[in-house]
């Protein structure tokens, strides 16, 4: 029997359901239920009625399932799997910031650890920064911890946007430069740019669409060009390619791999499943302070 139908019987056997990231590897993506970015993946995991979920991505997405979902057994395939810039992100600097800004508001990306959402007003995904942030009652709003997706919503919104911490930055869209972006378009010239708001501003500035990894879903679906440039994580093509048969897709930046997103392999979710590990645990008081933060950004 194939790993992937092994898999599928394991999900049929323990009521389980399989949630994977657009950055997954292609065959995780292909043996789960559901694959999307982070707020597609949260709403998915808000509505679950399975006994277990298994979330294939990255540490904080795994806790922001368990929270949306106390009662569950959420299973996390691989504890290597640590997101970089939720790591640079703690508590302390939050509260230092309040110090400094008092009246502010405070608005976290969801790549951030539970303990951090704690100390949130509002959670948000790059799918809903900027209408999260323009809706908040004070005119600082503490942003943390993507400074270029700081810089992408201070330009969507009239609130003064302070960066929590000043230098935080996803590793691999922070990779992805001006010089790459312009390689790509000499050698696909009739392709559309489309960038993640992750990407540092000389990269917005090239392209034609900056989005979130599922609205670059309806980007392609919707745009009558055939070729696209994807400054993001090459992850995304997979998906990009799958659902819009017949159109192109080239990284801006083929090195641009998370390998936190890869160190996730089929072998691990079939063993999540069968051996019902690793369980995903968030202390109560914690768990009490975060989920208000994350039933907000919906």
């Amino acid at each position: 029997m194939e790993m992937t139908d092994r898999i599928n019987a394991l999900k049929a056997e323990k009521n389980a359901l399989v949630l994977a990231h657009n950055y997954q590897r292609p065959e995780v993506q292909d043996a789960a239920d559901f694959v999307g970015d982070s707020l597609e993946l949260a709403l998915r995991a808000r509505k679950a009625s399975e006994d277990i979920v298994v979330m294939c991505g990255v540490d904080f997405m795994a806790e922001t399932v368990k929270l949306l979902n106390p009662s569950k057994r959420v299973l996390f395939p691989n504890l290597d799997a640590k997101c970089p810039m939720a790591a640079q992100l703690k508590p302390a600097d939050i509260i230092s910031a309040k110090e400094e800004f008092p009246d502010a508001s405070v608005v976290l990306y969801v790549n951030t650890h539970a303990d951090c959402k704690a100390l949130a007003d509002c959670c948000c995904t790059s799918a809903n920064a900027a209408e999260i942030v323009g809706k908040m009652p004070s005119d600082v709003v503490l942003f943390g911890p993507d400074a270029n997706l700081a810089f992408y919503v201070q330009r969507r919104t009239k609130k003064q946007v302070v960066a929590i911490p000043s230098h935080g930055f996803c590793r691999v869209h922070d990779l992805i430069g001006e010089r790459d972006v312009a390689k790509a378009k000499s050698e696909h010239p009739s392709a559309r740019i489309v960038a993640h708001p992750e990407c540092v501003p000389a990269v917005q500035a090239m392209a034609d669409a900056i989005c979130s990894t599922s609205r670059m879903i309806d980007f392609a679906q919707k745009s009558e060009a055939n070729e696209f440039i994807v400054a993001t994580e090459v992850g995304m093509l997979h998906r990009l390619a799958k659902e819009n048969p017949g159109k192109k897709f080239h990284a801006a930046l083929p090195d641009a791999t998370c390998t936190a997103m890869k160190k996730i392999t089929l072998s691990d979710l079939y063993y999540a499943l069968e051996d019902e590990k690793i369980e995903i645990e968030i202390p109560p008081e914690i768990a009490a302070k975060a989920l208000p933060s994350v039933e907000r950004m919906f």
